[in-house]
Parts: C-alpha cells; structure tokens; sequence
C-alpha cells in the first residue's frame, strides 16, 4: 500500500500491513489475532501491535477482548440486516431532501465519483473502491442539507463499509451493477424527481446487501 510507504512509526507500519491483509482477504472474520504471533512475524515488538490494533477496532474491524485478546470482527447476518435496514432509512430520507436542493457542483461530484469508481473496479482496488462507493453517498448525504442527518449517514457507511470488506462478491464479476445504479441515482437527482430518486436508492441498497456473501439464512 501506499501509505505504508508513509508511515512515521512502528504502529503505523504494523497497522497499514494488517489493514492491507484484511482488504485483501488474507485474513478473514472472526479470526483471532495474537499480538506475540504479529510482532514475530512483522520482526517489532508487541507495543505497536498493540497500537495498530487498537487503531483498527477504532475503525470496527477488529474486536478487543479483555482477557481475550483481539480478533477480527464477526458481525452476524442479523446485525448486517439491522444496519442495512438503518442505512436505508437514513439514505432515502437523505436523497429525498437532496433531489430538491442538490447544487449543480454537487451533481458534479457525483459524476467524478462514478468516473473513479469504474476506474477502481477495473483496476481491481477493493480499498479505493469503497472509499469512492462511500464518497458518492456521503455527497448525497451533504445535499440533503441536513447536518446531523449526514453525519447519521456517515456513521452507517462506516459499519457496512466493514461488512463490504469482509463479506463482498462484486469483485468476482466482470461487470459492476453499482456502477449503472449510481448513475441512473444520479440521472433522478439531476432531474429533481425525489419519488425516483427514493426508489431508486432502496434498490441499490437492497441489491447492495444481497450481494454479500453472507451464506443460507
């Protein structure tokens, strides 16, 4: 990873590899993570895995057990399904007041959005297409105009941020259907139609959560 490149300490370095190792699936849900385990193996001491550990479950992804030790989080489909019905509550609430007050610039940005996430999907970025998946509804959030509703909706893209982490399978296609999804989302709010923009938000969010691998009911 780039920043990996960066980084400034010890904890830094140990946090970027793991990090890395989860976006990539070297490492899976629900796994342990010994501290003395990491610290042989990244040749520090157990101090900064310490550091970058907590980091991580600053970030949800990792949960610290006392007395346990840490490991990766384990969410299970019933916290999945409660956080996406959550996130959907908010997002059409928030694309509906967006519809009637998005600023030509917003809808700009959406656009460049859109651009970078074909972008990353074709290059296979997992970690940068997220981050822009997330970045096109944090803007919708924005437009809504509605501080501590965006600020709500940041907070969900966090939690299904780390479930798309784990649990994603677009990856494994050779087409990305979120793609047309945002842009016809985009094509409702450029037009100002709160009712199309609304249904078109539930779908994309429903398509959303069926598309993780979380296994039979």
């Amino acid at each position: 990873m780039k920043e990996a490149l960066l980084y400034a300490t010890s904890a830094d370095c140990v946090y970027y590899e793991l990090r890395n190792q989860i976006i990539m699936k070297k490492l899976r849900a629900g796994q342990r993570l010994p501290e003395a385990v990491i610290a042989r193996q990244l040749n520090v001491s157990r101090t900064p895995v310490r550091e970058a550990l907590r980091r991580l479950a600053n970030e949800g992804m990792v949960q610290l057990v006392p007395n346990g030790g840490a490991r990766l989080l384990a969410p299970t489909r019933q916290e999945i399904e409660g956080t996406y019905e959550i996130r959907a509550y908010l997002e059409c609430l928030a694309v509906r007041k967006a519809a009637s007050r998005i600023t030509p610039l917003q809808l700009c940005r959406l656009e460049e959005q859109i651009q970078l996430e074909e972008r990353s999907f074709a290059a296979r970025d997992l970690e940068a297409y997220l981050e822009i998946n997330n970045a096109f509804h944090r803007i919708i959030a924005e437009a809504s105009g509605n501080v501590v509703l965006a600020d709500y909706v940041e907070n969900v893209l966090s939690r299904t941020y780390v479930f798309m982490v784990f649990y994603e399978t677009f990856f494994d296609s050779e087409t990305n259907p979120s793609l047309d999804e945002h842009r016809v989302i985009l094509k409702a709010l450029a037009a100002h139609d709160e009712e199309e923009a609304v249904r078109l938000m539930q779908e994309h969010l429903a398509i959303s959560i069926d598309s993780l691998a979380l296994g039979p009911k």
